[in-house]
């Protein structure tokens, strides 16, 4: 796999592998990838196989708040240069790539490239079952989100970068 930089032909492919990985209410819409593509290019990650196919993605804008908030889910601005904290809106991998530690790799190219842009924190929310996963990859859990995205309770999930 070949983790860069999404362009905007990358729309499709990214609208389909979020809807395989979340609910309804949980997945972007097609209009926030559009805008996402737009204003987060650069934290905006895509896995692609030999065959040029996304098969993954990560992305997340910039922010002085150290936790994802819910209205950032729906708007996004483009991210400041330098400092900051590198938030995770999503992650995700296509059904056939998963159990291949595509996320995790995933998470290391978006660490990288928050580390390079000097960003205080990565941060993301996630599902209870979700936890131990993003443990595993050096994050610690903050305790429960004041979210109510999607109707699900989340919980913070945090990883200093300095």
């Amino acid at each position: 796999m070949k983790i860069e930089s999404v362009t905007p032909s990358d729309l499709d492919q990214i609208v389909a592998i979020e809807q395989a990985g979340f609910t309804p209410e949980e997945a972007g819409t097609p209009a926030a990838f559009k805008v996402r593509i737009d204003n987060l290019a650069d934290s905006f990650l895509v896995a692609r196989d030999d065959q040029g196919t996304v098969q993954g993605f990560i992305v997340g804008p910039v922010d002085a708040s150290p936790y994802v908030l819910d209205d950032m889910y729906a708007t996004s601005k483009p991210n400041q240069p330098t400092g900051g904290n590198q938030l995770v809106l999503s992650l995700a991998v296509a059904p056939s790539a998963q159990h291949q530690h595509l996320g995790s790799q995933l998470l290391a190219a978006l660490e990288d490239v928050a580390k390079k842009a000097q960003r205080e924190t990565i941060s993301l929310t996630c599902l209870d079952r979700l936890v131990p996963f993003y443990e595993q990859n050096g994050f610690h859990n903050d305790g429960v989100a004041d979210s109510d995205h999607a109707g699900e309770i989340w919980y913070n999930l945090v990883k200093p970068l300095r």
